[in-house]
């Protein structure tokens, strides 16, 4: 039930060895490279390094979290990103889609973005490598509506989804956006917020444990920021997310 990891943009200043080691220390098996600072798409040294070193450690690649976004960047400039992902041996890509939230798109501009993601989705399906769409503002899953119109008008298995919970939805939203995310949900970026403040992970233990009832336990869990940003925090919150995994 469950793996446990860590994204690395947690730490954005820290070095790819001490988030490495911060992941062994930690118990922690996985982790979600971001594309912008430890693991740029374009550097084949310093990815291969990152294989290296996640190998010796006994660390393995979640998944490659880009920056790319679904029609803003053109299809073509996803092949490097999926050829980082290969040398980083993980075959899941987290994506962005769009510049807008699914309420603010028009008709058109949601058909556009409709149409971008199926041509990234076939090109998903001849590499073999699955592109996850995350829970984020600013864009068209921004909203369970917009993820679910997504995927049901992409419909292919090689485009699914991320899941978080929304800091300015309720509870009990976010369980309803669980529910109907969960079949096509791939990783779980997990953290305890508000609209107001960032609080430590047991916090919302028994809320996360209902959260996670709802998935299938296929899912890596990845622990995204920390509730201060320091990495002295990572020793509780990995604890907290072992008890989480245990409790659902």
């Amino acid at each position: 039930m469950f793996d446990t990891g860590l994204v690395s943009v947690s730490f954005r200043s820290l070095s790819v060895e001490t988030v490495i080691s911060l992941c062994g220390e930690n118990g922690l098996d996985f982790v979600e490279w971001g594309s912008d600072i430890h693991a740029p798409c374009h550097d084949v040294d310093k990815l291969r390094q990152i294989a290296r070193l996640q190998a010796e450690a006994g660390i393995r690649c979640s998944s490659y979290g880009t920056y790319f976004r679904i029609g803003v960047h053109p299809a073509e400039d996803l092949e490097p990103y999926i050829k980082a992902a290969r040398l980083l041996k993980t075959d899941v890509l987290r994506l962005w889609c769009g510049t807008k939230d699914y309420e603010e798109m028009t008709a058109d501009e949601r058909a556009y973005i409709i149409d971008e993601a199926k041509k990234i989705a076939r090109m998903a399906e001849r590499e073999k490598v699955v592109l996850c769409m995350e829970c984020h503002h600013h864009t068209f899953t921004s909203c369970t509506e917009g993820a679910l119109a997504l995927m049901n008008a992409v419909n292919s298995p090689n485009f699914r989804m991320y899941w978080q919970p929304n800091q300015f939805k309720t509870v009990n939203e976010n369980m309803v956006s669980a529910r109907l995310l969960a079949p096509y949900t791939r990783n779980i970026h997990v953290f305890q917020w508000d609209a107001a403040r960032r609080y430590p992970l047991i916090e919302g233990r028994e809320v996360w444990i209902a959260y996670l009832s709802l998935f299938d336990g296929t899912q890596t869990l990845l622990l995204e920021f920390m509730p201060d940003d320091s990495p002295s925090s990572l020793s509780a919150e990995a604890e907290a997310l072992r008890q989480l995994t245990k409790g659902a």
